[in-house]
């Protein structure tokens, strides 16, 4: 990375993304094979696709093009347990992969991210397929908050490269929503919000 690296965001798809997109005034890069926006001086937002992979070359592309150091992924996630509300918004300070254990001993894979103080703060579990179900979500709920298919993906890709990386949750639906369409009608309501807090709160962050 030369010169002075820029703040990078990586969100999974057009539905979150769209009033962030408007919020910081960022208009399509049309400058590859993702769907990249930007704006001068401003930060570059990729919409990855849902998914470990697509996350993580997102996060790649973001660092290699566009000299992206500190990275942000931000979204939504489902609860694993029934203490949380939708529309609540987390920082996550922990992360763990039920699905990528470590090869020689089977255990448990984590990661831990960049963090920022003075935000309500929550574990993350990702793996590569939606848990929807109560029972889905009650086999990771003993060492998860929150259950995505994106962060640690993130998280990986800026680590290989030295970016920071730091991760925002929106609760878009908890054990009581098990239809795909009530998920992503939530979703699409609390995206604004979601846009609202990151603009005001989290940015502009701490160097």
């Amino acid at each position: 990375m030369q010169g002075n690296p820029r703040t990078g965001i990586v969100m999974a798809t057009m539905i979150e993304a769209s009033p962030l997109i408007g919020a910081l005034g960022l208009e399509s890069a049309g400058d590859g094979p993702l769907r990249v926006f930007t704006a001068p001086g401003g930060p570059v937002l990729a919409v990855s696709g849902i998914g470990k992979v697509n996350a993580a070359l997102a996060a790649c592309y973001l660092v290699m093009r566009h000299d992206v150091g500190t990275m942000f992924n931000i979204g939504a996630a489902g609860a694993t347990g029934n203490g949380l509300r939708t529309g609540e918004i987390f920082h996550v300070g922990a992360i763990i992969e039920p699905d990528r254990p470590r090869i020689m001993n089977r255990s448990q894979r984590s990661s831990t991210p960049d963090t920022l103080e003075g935000f309500s703060m929550a574990s993350l579990a990702t793996l590569d397929r939606p848990l929807v179900s109560a029972a889905e979500r009650a086999s990771v709920a003993p060492r998860a908050d929150l259950v995505d298919m994106e962060g640690a993906a993130v998280l990986q890709a800026c680590r290989m490269f030295g970016a920071r990386c730091y991760i925002f949750k929106m609760v878009s639906d908890t054990p009581e929503h098990q239809s795909d369409t009530e998920i992503v009608e939530n979703i699409r309501s609390l995206a604004g919000p979601l846009a609202d807090f990151f603009v005001e709160r989290v940015l502009p962050f701490p160097a």
